[in-house]
Parts: structure tokens; C-alpha cells; sequence
């Protein structure tokens, strides 16, 4: 059955005539933040709706095969049954797998583990020419394998992923510890990622001088357990709260209807709507009516990684020139050094962990923009930044940043009549509606 979609979408490749860009036609909706003159809303489309299975699970080796398209709150429902969960699961129910790849998913593991992509081994990748290519960091494909992450579906359809799954437990116990300072959070996080003595960790930064950071517990049992899919909001809790219990699914998604900024954000917006608008209703609705949102001074929605080194320096700057909060974070890894970025980059970064600083929800001064300050901050402090939202580099930083030698290399492999725009173009000109 996987076979047969594999041809289908590789049939469409081949008829597709040359010059002209396409995006892809999925199941679920993307999670990228919406724009107003995205050019992909008018391109050709390649239907991959039908890659939503879960192929194999192996509890035996901890792994698990999956279509691209299968959905994080789907795959956590079938690996639970065998005592198993992904390594790393991101936040929103219908976030996919192929996504997670694609664009940047980390999460409350990836103090431990990185992102999702780092948990995954092998990539079955349909190239623009229709070709099969099966790639892992130990083959002949490996530097394909590398490029897949973060490349927005530029280098290819990734068609079926295989990764490592976890021991899990029933429920999450959550302990909150609340800090005064910078400082002292940043040496916490250090702390307990040096004594790996937690399952999970991540944050809500409530203000400058309210630092939350919320370790949790994979338990058997629970004295009670809390749910955040209706009125009560997560990130809210953390302030006011000591300890919580979560079904280790509410646990994964307890951001689901928004991580700082939650919609309705109003109780009783919440009691009226709450049930029936959660992430992926928001995200069709902003794709359905993406003319109708603003061209000029959008909100800032973005993850921003900051070398931990550099997290008081930043936050600093941060509150000093624009402050806002509250404000997600989440500890990550340096796995090893991405290819995707330039070497130059890392061969002037010493730290072996990043903070990734979730700026959600901003309202823009008119006549700013924030977006293009906190790129430039991050080019001066050694941060990088994740490409879901609007971005303004030029093109020669653009690729002072991402790596372009190992870009072009996979590119013409896999897309040599770049079919599916390059990155730069997709992310930085195609998305804010220029060609």
C-alpha cells in the first residue's frame, strides 16, 4: 500500500511541466505561521493527503516506521498501547512527523535529545524527478539524510520516516521552581541537565523577574490529574502553582490551544469556543482567510536559539527594547553540528546548549519591526532562528547563516529544476508574497 502511494505521488512529479513551483497537498494543516501573500496558496500541488499511516512498531528495538503525514497526537495513542512514546513530541496535536523534520520541532526532551530529527535514523525521500531515495546518516544518501531537517521541504517529499521511540509511563508528575533572576535559571537548567536527575524540562518566563522552569516525571500513578484542553490554560498554572499530575497525553499536548498565546484568551471566549478552536482550528482559519491578515507590521510569532552563554545578554536586551511576556522556553541540545549551517558558525560557538527563547503573540510599535531586530540581535550574540515566520534577510546573509555548499550539493540531487524553490526564496521571499 505504501508502495503504491509512493508511485502515485512520483507519477505526478514526472508529468509536472518544469519552470513552474508547486507546494503540497496534505491531510492536516501546516503549522507554519500564516502570511498574507504566502505565494504557495497559488501554486500546483502535489497531493500527498494519503501519507497518514503508521507502518511498523517495533517495541522490541524501540522503533517505529510512519508516512510522513502521521500526526504526533496519533503516533502517542499507538506507541502508549506497547509502553512507548516518541523521543521527542512536539507541542500541537496535528504537528506530523514529516513536519517536525521539515521545519523545527524540539521539545521539553530536547535538553536531552535535540529535536525530533535528531530521534530519527532513516528517510524515505521522493525527489522532484520522481526518484526513491532511501537515506541514513551511514549511507551514500547521508548528506541528504542531514539536509532534510529545517529545509522546509525544499530538498524533496519525505515520504516515510523511521525513528526511536522511549520507555513511558502512564502519567507526569510536574514540579515548578520559580527563580528571580536570569541567572539563577540559567544555572538551574545547566544544573539538571548536567545531573539528568528529570524526564522533561521546559519554562514560562512570567516576567523579568518571574522565571518558572517546570521539571517533569514520567510516574505510574497519580493522585489527581489536571486538564488544559478547555477553560484552564497551561502556562497560567505555572505561575500559581508548586506540582502537577498529567495523563502523559495531556502532558504532550497541554499547549495544544496555544503555548503563551492562547485562543479564545478569554474565560469566557474559552467556555463559549474553547471546545471546538484549538491550534488546528486557528491555523485552516488563517490559511482560509490568509488575504485578510496584515502585510504591515505583523505579530511576532518565532523561536529564537540562543547560545546559553549568551541567555542573560539576550534577555537583557530583550526586556530592555522589547519586552513582552510571557515567554516559553525550552533547553536544547547541540546534538552535533548541523550541516545545514554554515561552518563558519560553528566554528565561533563554544556552548553546548541552547535556550530556545518562544516570543509568541508580540504586537508590533508601528513603524518597527521586531522581526528584523531580533535577527540582527541574534547575528551578534550567535543565535540562530527557526524560518516559520517572517523573515527579512538578504540573501548573502541568508547564506552566511545556513550553509549553501551542502544546500547546493543535496539540491541537485534531489531538485535539480528547482521545482520547490529554493530556501532562501520560500522562506524569505515566497512566503512574504515576493517572487
Amino acid at each position: 500500500m505504501h508502495e503504491q502511494k509512493v508511485q502515485r505521488i512520483a507519477a505526478q512529479l514526472k508529468a509536472h511541466p518544469p519552470g513552474s513551483p508547486v507546494s503540497l497537498r496534505k491531510a492536516g494543516v501546516s503549522h507554519q505561521v500564516p502570511k498574507s501573500g504566502d505565494l504557495r496558496h497559488k501554486d500546483s500541488k502535489i497531493d500527498v493527503s494519503d501519507l497518514t499511516s503508521i507502518i511498523s512498531i517495533d517495541p522490541v528495538n524501540r522503533l517505529c516506521t510512519a508516512e510522513s503525514g502521521v500526526t504526533f497526537v496519533d503516533l502517542v495513542d499507538a506507541t502508549l498501547k506497547h509502553g512507548l512514546v516518541p523521543i521527542v513530541v512536539p507541542e500541537l496535536k496535528t504537528i506530523t512527523i514529516g513536519g517536525a523534520v521539515a521545519g523545527c520541532s524540539i521539545e521539553s526532551m530536547s535538553f536531552i535529545h535535540g529535536g525530533f530529527h535528531d530521534t530519527c535514523v532513516e528517510y524515505e525521500v521522493i525527489t522532484a524527478k520522481g526518484h526513491v531515495i532511501i537515506a541514513r546518516p551511514d549511507n551514500e544518501h547521508a548528506l541528504v539524510f542531514q539536509m532534510m531537517h529545517g529545509t522546509f521541504g525544499t530538498l524533496g517529499i519525505l515520504a516515510k520516516l523511521t525513528f526511536k521511540l522511549v520507555p513511558a509511563k502512564p502519567f507526569v508528575r510536574l514540579e515548578y521552581e520559580t527563580y528571580a533572576s536570569v541567572d539563577a535559571y540559567r544555572d538551574a537548567i545547566e544544573r539538571h541537565t548536567a545531573a539528568r536527575d528529570i524526564d522533561f524540562m521546559d519554562g514560562i518566563i512570567h516576567s523579568s523577574k518571574r522565571y518558572v522552569l517546570c521539571l517533569g516525571h514520567f510516574v505510574d500513578r497519580a493522585p489527581y490529574t489536571s486538564n488544559y484542553e478547555w477553560l484552564k490554560v497551561y502556562y497560567e498554572s505555572t505561575a500559581t502553582r508548586t506540582e502537577d499530575y498529567l495523563s502523559t497525553p495531556d502532558y504532550f499536548f497541554r499547549y495544544d490551544r496555544g503555548v503563551t498565546n492562547v485562543r479564545p484568551n478569554s474565560w469566557i471566549g474559552r467556555l463559549l469556543l474553547g471546545k471546538f478552536m484549538a491550534s488546528t482550528e486557528w491555523l485552516a482559519l488563517g490559511r482560509k482567510f490568509h488575504r485578510l491578515l496584515p502585510t504591515e507590521s505583523p505579530t511576532v510569532t518565532l523561536d529564537v536559539f540562543i547560545p546559553i552563554s549568551k541567555l542573560t545578554e539576550f534577555m537583557t536586551w530583550l526586556d530592555r527594547e522589547l519586552p513582552h511576556y510571557p515567554l516559553w522556553c525550552v533547553p536544547y541540545k547541540r546534538v552535533h553540528d548541523y550541516e545545514w549551517l554554515h561552518d563558519a558558525y560553528w566554528k565561533q560557538l563554544p556552548d553546548q546548549m541552547f535556550v530556545d527563547i518562544a516570543i509568541y503573540g508580540m504586537k508590533q510599535r508601528k513603524g518597527d519591526n521586531a522581526h528584523r531586530r531580533i535577527e540582527e540581535k541574534l547575528r551578534e550574540l550567535g543565535g540562530i532562528k527557526t524560518l516559520i515566520s517572517h523573515n527579512y534577510y538578504s540573501e548573502t546573509e541568508f547564506w552566511q547563516i545556513w550553509n549553501a555548499d551542502n544546500y547546493g550539493a543535496v539540491k541537485r540531487v534531489t531538485d535539480p529544476d528547482n521545482l520547490f524553490r529554493d530556501l532562501f526564496v520560500k522562506t524569505c521571499r515566497a512566503a512574504m508574497g515576493m517572487r
